[in-house]
């Protein structure tokens, strides 16, 4: 089951509009396929090793925490939730394809490099996965372990994956068709989704 968790949390990380998801769409657009995909699985393992940390961490502090401390966790992360909710559904507002011509992210030449330096400098990917330990743990989706945080990070890293993957194939291949409006639609239900899963995790706290 944590495995398709996984996976959908995988999506969320990705999904959302960003430098990174901007990076890789300029790869493609300006240079080719294969630097399109080598940005996006530069993504998705950054994804997986964020994942994992958050993970190990928020293990050994439940485990030096008082019972109470659960409950906290649970706020801290639906009030982040919220926030990269609320952001998600501005971005399905004003969300843009970048086209020829456009100024887009050049933070270096290569594509590893440039998510890497894109990546560790957006702090709003730090707070992703602050949430997402502190919801998987304090609901108990995500049992304690060390193999058990090693699959559920690899379900993540292939989530992100399979959005990159469909990403920089439908640009390069629909470059000159591709409708904005579709990316919107995804953006505002995701936006729905955290939305739901920060009400959710609010509720548990009372329950």
């Amino acid at each position: 089951m944590f495995i398709f968790l996984g996976i959908f949390v995988g999506l969320l990380a990705a999904v959302p509009l960003g430098p990174v998801n901007v990076f890789v769409v300029s790869q493609s657009l300006k240079r080719d396929f294969f630097h399109g995909l080598l940005a996006g699985l530069t993504a998705a393992v950054l994804d997986t090793a964020f994942c994992f940390v958050a993970l190990a961490g928020f293990f050994q502090i439940k485990l030096n925490l008082p019972p109470y401390a659960t409950s906290v966790l649970k706020v801290v992360a639906a009030v982040i939730i919220l926030v990269l909710s609320a952001k998600l559904i501005h971005d399905s507002r004003t969300f843009t394809l970048p086209r020829a011509g456009d100024k887009l992210p050049s933070a270096a030449p290569r594509p590893i490099l440039g998510v890497l330096f894109l990546y560790v400098s957006n702090p709003t990917l730090y707070m992703f996965w602050v949430a997402v330990a502190g919801t998987v743990t304090g609901h108990g989706l995500v049992q304690f372990g060390a193999w058990t945080a090693v699959a559920f990070a690899a379900a993540v890293g292939v989530g992100s994956m399979l959005w990159y993957l469909s990403l920089v194939r439908f640009v390069s291949r629909q470059q000159d068709r591709i409708k904005p409006k579709t990316f919107r639609r995804i953006l505002f239900y995701m936006g729905l989704a955290l939305a739901a899963l920060a009400i959710y995790t609010l509720g548990t706290v009372f329950i």
